[in-house]
């Protein structure tokens, strides 16, 4: 039986994507340009949900895949543990790879498609958090994504200084970064174990200055998240989810304050064509490529 915190998802729809012959339940809300909102560990939680009910309500339409765990369980410490260990050792996810892409990201490329020829404008949203972080960056891979979102891309596990996609690919991204003026953000916190200043740095070496890495103060982490987060996850670490504090100058609010006009400038037809540099700043320490 579902708990007390659990979250119905009554207000997204509840679809079934096929992709390579592969089916998967996306839950999808909104109208406007497309973003495909990827879950944290342990999955679809009540946190991860307000994330994309706020872009909704941006006037965006969410497309939110279920990839791992009980859609819109709370996330408790001992179910979130068991997911986790269940999708590490996956060939789906490749966890513990560094320099290869993760499989799944085909299918989520596949969804971005779908999502952009639904919607049209511009191009489509990835915003991929904790496991799914690095997939945002790999969709790029296909031309409908234009506006990457990686909140502290967590995977290769066992690789504080890796990144999950092949090396042929980052080379890729990074040509079609430049030839179409386009930027990757990406948001951490400082003292975050699972997303490393050690993996910022090296994507900023291979995207250059189109990275825009962003890093939060530990301090400005919720103290109270849930507790999946609070006992196993144990640091600072989801920005826009389980760690952030909705009040008015808080540090995590402001981020995402910052992730929503960076999706606004690139998929809204009347802002496209804006360059990283003109997209809102915040108070944030942030750079080009900061660590």
């Amino acid at each position: 039986m579902d708990a007390p915190l659990d979250d119905p998802l009554t207000d997204f729809t509840r679809r079934t994507v096929t992709v390579d012959d592969t089916p998967r339940a996306v839950y999808v809300a909104g109208e406007g340009p497309a973003v495909v909102v990827m879950a944290e560990m342990p999955g679809i939680s009540p946190q991860v949900a307000d994330f994309a009910r706020h872009l909704r309500d941006a006037g965006f339409a969410v497309y939110m895949p279920s990839l791992f765990g009980r859609d819109g369980a709370y996330p408790t410490a001992a179910d979130g543990l068991a997911v986790l260990r269940r999708a590490c050792v996956s060939a789906e996810f490749q966890a513990l790879a560094a320099d290869v892409s993760s499989p799944v990201t085909h299918w989520l490329r596949g969804l971005a498609r779908v999502a952009h020829r639904e919607r049209g404008g511009p191009g489509v949203g990835a915003v991929g958090m904790c496991f799914t972080g690095g997939f945002a960056l790999s969709m790029m891979l296909d031309p409908a994504v234009t506006a990457p979102v990686l909140c502290q891309p967590s995977l290769p596990l066992h690789n504080p200084g890796g990144v999950q996609i092949a090396p042929d690919e980052l080379v890729t991204l990074r040509r079609r970064l430049e030839r179409e003026d386009l930027s990757v953000r990406a948001y951490r916190f400082e003292g975050d174990r699972h997303c490393t200043a050690a993996r910022f740095e090296a994507y900023a070496r291979a995207l250059g200055p189109r990275f825009v890495g962003t890093v939060l103060p530990d301090g400005a982490a919720n103290p109270s998240p849930p507790p999946f987060f609070a006992e196993v996850v144990a640091c600072p670490h989801s920005v826009v989810t389980a760690h952030l504090l909705d009040r008015e100058g808080e540090p995590t609010r402001a981020a995402r304050d910052e992730i929503v006009a960076f999706l606004s400038a690139r998929l809204r037809p009347q802002t496209h064509g804006a360059s990283a540099s003109t997209i809102p700043a915040t108070t944030l320490s942030h750079g080009a490529n900061e660590p």
